[in-house]
């Protein structure tokens, strides 16, 4: 047994999971290497050739690196509770007129636990993943920090891992650029790995058409929701749309609607199948409210508001809020209002580089 420990390592097969595995390895950590079946692209019905994670070939690509630096490689089929879980809750949210985030779902509900517990049978201290992101502790909390590299960060991710299962992880990524992990892994002889693409889409939409994903996954979902209409902000009729499942909050191409002039989506109205649409100022709100809360910094925020800088979406560079928590809900008033707060989506809180925690985004509003 190493002195450093024993670590578990998800490994995808693509370049960043590799160099976590490689470094760790060179640390003098005994690792493991581990690579999740997650889902059948055969399943998705989808048109798109199986690439990514799940992938025979990135299963090979995982255990050849296993292989060549002399440790072992599992395979772990989690199909069955990542189907039931994340891609049922998927589907249930855009019936329910929201828009889900599965790789947020993923990430803290399923291979985290999936992972501890398999580090538990293999006698593994810790568990590492290749997420740009750092992990730090302070006062007996554990918390998630932006990493170094903020074009490949992935802390808004990673908002509700638990406690318990971020005392056992490792981040070796945290502190690295995407440029340097490529010229790592070239010094190391591991060309194949930087010339790899990378996959962007949701794992088990591999050709990101999530509209033919929920017809196929949920027989006569078309006639059950069509008929619904097209409304203006004060309630003015203008069309009929496809089905409310089939819309997302921002949206403005694809509804097959003119008006003369440029309109989004601004809500979506399950139970009178409505969507409700609106020119580009009337996207942005004032404040939103959150729940299902994962503090990470600190254990409660007793009442207390806080100045943060808040994400509504992955790919947002943040705004500036203040934070109030009222039992298990969060509500977000921020500077100046925001574009597109989608219910469903995660909401991440930062107070610098640090992560508070995060939630799910309920509703949003104007206060006047």
């Amino acid at each position: 047994m190493s002195k450093k420990g024993r670590v578990l390592v998800a490994m995808s097969g693509g370049i960043d999971s590799s160099l976590a595995a490689v470094l760790l390895h060179e640390q003098g950590y005994e690792v493991v290497g581990m690579t999740m079946k997650t889902w059948d692209y055969a399943n998705s019905g989808g048109s798109k050739k199986e690439t990514g994670c799940c992938s025979l070939e990135s299963i090979n690509d995982a255990r050849d690196i296993s292989v060549n630096l002399g440790f072992p490689h599992y395979i772990l089929d989690i199909r069955e509770e990542f189907g039931d879980y994340v891609i049922d809750h998927f589907t249930s949210e855009y019936l329910a007129g929201r828009t889900p985030n599965p790789c947020v779902l993923c990430n803290t509900h399923i291979k985290w636990d999936a992972l501890l517990r398999r580090a538990d049978k293999l006698g593994c201290d810790f568990i590492a993943t290749g997420h740009y992101a750092k992990l730090k502790e302070n006062n007996g909390r554990y918390f998630i920090a932006k990493g170094l590299d903020l074009n490949k960060d992935q802390s808004y991710a990673l908002w509700g891992v638990s406690q318990q299962s971020l005392s056992r992880t490792i981040l070796p990524l945290g502190d690295l650029t995407k440029p340097k992990i490529r010229e790592m892994a070239i010094e190391r002889g591991f060309h194949e790995l930087v010339n790899k693409s990378e996959s962007y889409e949701i794992c088990f939409v591999p050709d990101n058409d999530y509209r033919g994903f929920l017809k196929r996954r949920v027989p006569g979902l078309e006639e059950q929701v069509k008929g619904g209409t097209f409304v203006m902000e004060d309630g003015t009729v203008v069309g009929e749309h496809e089905g409310y499942p089939f819309y997302t909050v921002g949206q403005r191409k694809g509804l097959k609607i003119a008006l003369g002039y440029p309109v989004y989506v601004t809500e979506i109205k399950k139970e009178s199948n409505e969507v409700v649409l609106g020119t580009f100022d009337e996207l942005y709100r004032d404040g939103m409210y959150v729940n299902q809360l994962n503090l990470l910094k600190y254990e409660d925020l007793n009442g207390q508001r806080l100045d943060t800088t808040t994400k509504v979406r992955y790919n947002d560079s943040g705004s500036p809020a203040v934070i109030e928590q009222a039992g298990e809900t969060m509500k977000v008033f921020f500077g100046k209002s925001v574009s597109a707060i989608a219910p469903g989506q995660a909401a991440v809180f930062y107070e610098g580089d640090d992560v508070i925690g995060g939630g799910w985004i309920v509703s949003s509003f104007n206060q006047n």
